[in-house]
């Protein structure tokens, strides 16, 4: 019989959050070991709810979601996206600039596979949030890393970013409050990222799903407010992580810049979103109710908070350990570590972080899965409460002790 084998399209295509380390750690799990998985932003399995609020709106039209809705979006969601914009300063913000997805992922998919053709290049940072690569190279682009530099806070490199745009190049990924590194840019920063993309005509794709998630004295600033009327700027969020509910899969894009100009990718994308059907109606439900009722990630940010406490005692343990250096992160739910490699002479970040897993059952994931340059990092997550993650932290130093050159 003729082998069934998997597409050429995904020769290219990574995605190590969830790859080969996590497949091993199912198999200790089979085995009867108790594995904590610090390898992704997902918030229920560490105690946190959703508002209950959320819940009851969405069981409360239960009986009237049993049907598709508008491929967009529901009225009463867009219309509330539309609204939380406008009040941030996006005055000219409307409903059909909406569309809902199940959460972001599905619609960096759809935008990347609406824009882009065969070999075109999409500027992506690294470290980054691997699913933009992967989409990239899915869609048919070619994905062009521009680094981040650790040095200055993790914020990007403006020389770097000039240095790799090309007569193909179509868009620039800014990825705010960043994942996995924590870096929440200055507004001269993200003013000096849409200049560039203003200079040379292209498109910003703002990931801003942690844009609630932020400390001390940082601010979010949105990229959409610096493009203004003449760059096309597609801004993603979504309730996953700031209103805690990963499983509802409730996220939007919204579109803003000369929209005139975008009429015939924003036909191809309404294409897309009418061949899926819809978002999942229910989650839909939430989204008006979350952005206009109580902030309860306010609590969760702030000195106190366990967000907040969790991430600075997280970065704290991490440089107290001898040969592991890690910038203090100002806005979402990692830390990203660096290995000295005069203390750590790792070779493939993949094999370091598959032996912690098999000697202290701790699943992290390797900063080169993050699409990163080199084999010295990994991105750690910091939801776990401060007595477990203190516990895995200190598991973490108790290995790197023993490899130590």
């Amino acid at each position: 019989m003729r082998r069934i084998i998997q597409s050429k399209k995904l020769q290219h295509v990574r995605y190590d959050v969830r790859g080969p380390i996590l497949v091993e750690a199912q198999r200790l799990e089979a085995e009867g070991h108790e594995i904590l998985k610090l390898n992704i932003g997902n918030t229920a399995p560490f105690g946190f709810k959703a508002p209950e609020s959320m819940v009851a709106d969405i069981v409360h039209n239960l009986p009237d979601s049993q049907g598709y809705s508008d491929s967009r979006g529901i009225y009463s969601a867009r219309t509330a996206v539309a609204q939380y914009y406008q009040s941030r300063g996006l005055t000219e913000t409307g409903v059909d600039d909406v569309f809902i997805g199940n959460g972001v992922s599905e619609l960096i998919s759809m935008v990347l596979q609406a824009f882009v053709d065969d070999g075109n290049e999409i500027l992506v940072p690294a470290p980054d949030y691997p699913l933009w690569t992967g989409a990239v190279s899915l869609s048919g682009g070619t994905p062009v890393h521009y680094r981040c530099d650790e040095n200055n806070g993790w914020n990007p490199d403006l020389e770097d970013i000039e240095s790799k745009i090309t007569p193909n190049t179509h868009a620039i990924v800014i990825i705010n409050p960043n994942n996995p590194t924590g870096a929440v840019y200055s507004p001269e920063t993200v003013r000096d990222l849409v200049d560039i993309a203003r200079r040379h005509d292209l498109v910003v794709m703002a990931d801003e799903i942690y844009e609630k998630i932020i400390f001390d004295d940082a601010v979010h600033h949105h990229a959409a407010t610096f493009a203004e009327d003449d760059v096309l700027c597609l801004t993603f969020s979504g309730l996953s992580k700031a209103y805690r509910v990963c499983g509802y899969r409730a996220g939007w894009v919204m579109v803003s810049g000369p929209k005139h100009l975008a009429s015939d990718f924003l036909e191809g994308l309404t294409l897309l979103a009418n061949m899926r059907m819809c978002a999942n109606v229910p989650a839909q439900h939430a989204i008006q109710t979350a952005l206009g009722g109580y902030q309860s990630i306010t609590e969760l940010v702030v000195p106190g908070g366990r967000f907040y406490e969790q991430s600075k005692l997280a970065s704290r343990l991490l440089n107290e350990i001898p040969g592991v250096s890690c910038v203090e992160p100002m806005g979402a739910l990692y830390c990203f570590p660096r290995l000295d490699p005069e203390v750590y002479p790792i070779e493939s970040d993949e094999a370091f972080v598959i032996d912690l897993l098999r000697a202290k059952k701790i699943l992290v994931t390797h900063g080169t899965g993050f699409n990163w340059f080199e084999p010295d990092h990994f991105r750690l997550v910091t939801l776990p409460d401060v007595d477990m993650l203190t516990e895995a932290i200190g598991r973490i130093a108790d290995y790197l002790e023993t490899i130590r050159d």
